[in-house]
């Protein structure tokens, strides 16, 4: 049994009806939120979502429909006329070259076998569903998975807040990383991309570890291990987080050189446990890259790419006008400073969610396409989501101490997380309306004067036809697309 510092003391002291009060408004911001929802593949959704579609219903690891089916831009740039696909799209076993992740179709897998089953039981009582994975009922089950699973994350950051700071806390700082982040774009814009999932894994991950470290044994150290499998399957970037069970497991070596071995023996027995079940967790991803790529370890382009590991980017991540992850969505930048004032009782846990964070951001500054191109603000961030729940509930939980009344303290706090709420809603809505560039820098000048004079205009009207004219708005933004890539390609 691994050795860890004394488990924190839960610090909620109101009634149980009030607990659940939190939970239950943070549920009712979830319902009314569905109606962002967004049922498209598009882009990187296409090779997300073609492994869970290929599996289901051609039972293989084809994908040359799902590039037909891609979105037109995809489409266009993979294919010849929109039918034949283009050579360079094969790898040398005669597969589609998917390079994307398995885990999130792992996860949307219940809720398309769900639609499947509708999809059945309507055309066997006379309907006309087309039963191949690209119809409405699919996408629609792709895209409520995909918010179900991102508000499950949300939920387990608001959990794992709670354990630290009074709860009030813990629901502000939910509700602001919620809505002033990328996780929208992610959750319900672009709900096939992997961001979501990616959100709520590392989120679990992070709760079950925290709450097993007072005593961990060997069963437990199985179910991290394969929750940890999990969210490599699911993003591979997430593997960095396997840093605070190392670490934890090497502090506790440390504190057993004084006390004999078998308890040391008997924590490497548990740490080879943890490993083989994160090997037998991302089993799948080893199947889809020896099937694809012609080899277990095989990861096509990626190792390909010219990583520079002195991390060039380390300040373009945070500051750049290009997808910079604190000047596209400033209040997470402060979230982290949270991480640095915690109270005694969260020393160990900020300590370990910072470092944390610092290896993901180092990772990330390591990559060439660090910005994500099209990205909304940063996206690889939306993993680091729980971290940055905690750090702002901290931050929240001091602000609030240096002000004399609480219920002031929370109206107050609450007024400025709302602030910060309506700017990223605004700037979300300059992304995906084309007022700014989605890819490469942006005119600060021209974002700012948008946010005062375009957005107050535009968004009420732009709001309505999403709501009622969504597949016509999506070809427009579409159509935008493609002319700003064209306008930009090199002539």
């Amino acid at each position: 049994m691994s050795v860890s510092p004394p488990g924190p003391i839960s610090v909620a002291s109101k009634p149980p009806r009030f607990q659940w009060s939190y939970r239950r408004t943070l549920c009712l911001f979830f319902v009314l939120s569905l109606p962002m929802l967004n049922p498209i593949v598009h882009g990187d959704g296409v090779g997300y979502y073609a492994y869970a579609r290929a599996a289901l219903i051609q039972h293989n690891l084809n994908f040359e429909e799902d590039w037909r089916h891609g979105n037109l831009n995809f489409a266009q740039s993979r294919t010849r006329d929109g039918v034949q696909l283009l050579p360079q799209e094969y790898t040398e076993t005669g597969y589609v070259s998917n390079l994307f992740s398995v885990g999130p179709a792992m996860l949307w897998f219940p809720f398309l076998l769900l639609a499947h089953l509708f999809v059945l039981s309507c055309n066997f009582l006379g309907g006309h569903i087309p039963a191949n994975g690209f119809s409405f009922p699919y996408v629609l089950g792709m895209a409520i998975g995909t918010a179900v699973y991102g508000f499950l994350g949300l939920l387990l950051a608001f959990s794992l807040a709670r354990k630290y700071v009074e709860e009030e806390w813990a629901f502000l700082a939910t509700l602001g990383v919620w809505f002033a982040s990328s996780l929208p774009v992610y959750m319900y814009f672009n709900p096939a991309w992997s961001h979501a999932h990616s959100a709520f894994v590392v989120a679990l991950f992070l709760w079950y570890w925290d709450h097993t470290r007072p005593s961990r044994g060997t069963a437990e150290w199985v179910l991290l291990g394969l929750i940890a499998g999990l969210m490599v399957d699911v993003y591979f970037p997430n593997g960095v987080f396997l840093l605070l069970p190392l670490v934890e497991s090497l502090l506790a070596y440390w504190s057993f050189r004084a006390s004999g071995i078998h308890a040391a023996g008997n924590l490497f027995l548990q740490n080879l446990v943890f490993l083989l079940s994160i090997f037998a967790a991302t089993i799948p991803t080893y199947i889809t890259r020896k099937v694809i790529f012609g080899g277990y370890l095989r990861f096509g382009a990626y190792p390909e790419l010219h990583w520079d590991w002195t991390a060039p980017h380390w300040s373009s991540v945070l500051f750049s006008s290009d997808h910079g992850f604190i000047s596209w969505t400033p209040l997470l930048g402060i979230a982290l400073l949270g991480l640095f004032f915690p109270p005694r009782r969260a020393r160990a846990l900020a300590l370990y969610l910072a470092c944390g964070a610092a290896a993901f951001y180092y990772l990330i500054s390591s990559y060439p396409y660090w910005d994500g191109l099209a990205s909304f603000g940063n996206r690889f961030f939306i993993s680091l989501t729980p971290i940055f729940i905690v750090g702002l509930a901290l931050l929240l939980a001091a602000m609030a101490r240096r002000i004399s009344s609480p219920r002031k303290a929370f109206v107050l706090l609450a007024a400025v997380l709302a602030c910060f709420v309506l700017w990223n809603f605004g700037f979300i809505f300059q992304w995906g309306a084309h007022l700014i560039p989605v890819r490469g820098p942006i005119s600060w000048n021209e974002m700012v004067r948008n946010q005062f004079v375009v957005v107050p205009k535009e968004i009420s009207s732009q709001i309505r036809v999403y709501l009622f004219r969504r597949h016509a708005l999506m070809q427009q933004i579409e159509q935008r697309d493609i002319e700003q890539l064209k306008g930009s390609a090199p002539r």
